[in-house]
């Protein structure tokens, strides 16, 4: 998968890994703001304390 995504993307090795950087930071925004809010409520784990006996 990620071979098919490095000749996928254009301009040489320097150019390929800004993009790759930039690809890698624009999913990891879409997890962090759209995917884990929308998926937080229908987890099990709600009301999770830390007993410190």
């Amino acid at each position: 998968m990620y071979r098919w995504i490095w000749r996928r993307l254009p301009g040489g090795t320097v150019t390929r890994s800004g993009l790759s950087l930039l690809l890698a930071l624009a999913v990891a925004a879409l997890l962090l703001f759209v995917v884990f809010p929308w998926v937080e409520p229908h987890l099990p784990f709600t009301a999770v304390t830390v007993d410190g006996r």
